[in-house]
């Protein structure tokens, strides 16, 4: 069990966001709640993999049948939030995450777990003494317009980095590319 959780039910914002350079851009996910803000890295393809898996949850609470709840097919206009992530101070960076439905709020759960690097040599009973079990945890609880929102615009950042070569699939850099093809 995580030792620190940074629970947010119903926060003011939840986005992800970059800083630094299409190349060389680091993600964010970064949620606030008054004055608590937390941000945690993570990988561009976890971004993308969380707004994907976000939007498929939403499209099949939408065609359940008798569905209690109101899930929107398109991004509510006032939830857009395109405003630049707020001062980061990175918690940690996220490895393993999951992805669920709270139906008695209506909410999309997103939990964020560090990476945790376990040296093969220790054991079990070395970890507890130590302390370094010990872990962080993020616990996000967003309502369906805003987890809409938030997939929206994840898509929308992964999809602003360097443009893909048509010809190999690999990101071009503004400097130049060499085109990896394989040969015949």
């Amino acid at each position: 069990m995580p030792s620190r959780i940074h629970e947010f039910d119903w926060p003011d914002r939840a986005v992800v966001g970059t800083i630094g350079l299409p190349g060389a851009r680091t993600f964010y996910l970064q949620v606030r709640a008054g004055t608590q803000v937390v941000s945690v890295a993570l990988e561009k393809q976890q971004a993308a993999l969380l707004a994907e898996k976000i939007d498929e949850i939403l499209d099949q609470l939408s065609t359940v049948e008798g569905n209690p709840f109101s899930v929107p097919t398109s991004t509510p206009i006032e939830l857009v939030d395109n405003e630049q992530l707020e001062a980061v101070q990175e918690q940690f960076r996220t490895g393993a995450m999951s992805l669920g439905w709270d139906p008695t709020t209506a909410q999309v759960v997103i939990e964020a777990h560090p990476i945790t690097t376990v040296d093969a040599d220790d054991n079990d009973a070395s970890l507890e003494e130590d302390g370094a079990n010990e872990t962080e945890m993020l616990l996000v609880r967003i309502p369906v317009g805003t987890a809409r929102a938030f997939a929206m615009r994840t898509r929308e950042i992964v999809g602003a980095g360097r443009p893909t070569c048509p010809l190999c699939g690999y990101p071009m850099d503004a400097d130049g590319h060499i085109c990896t093809l394989p040969e015949d």
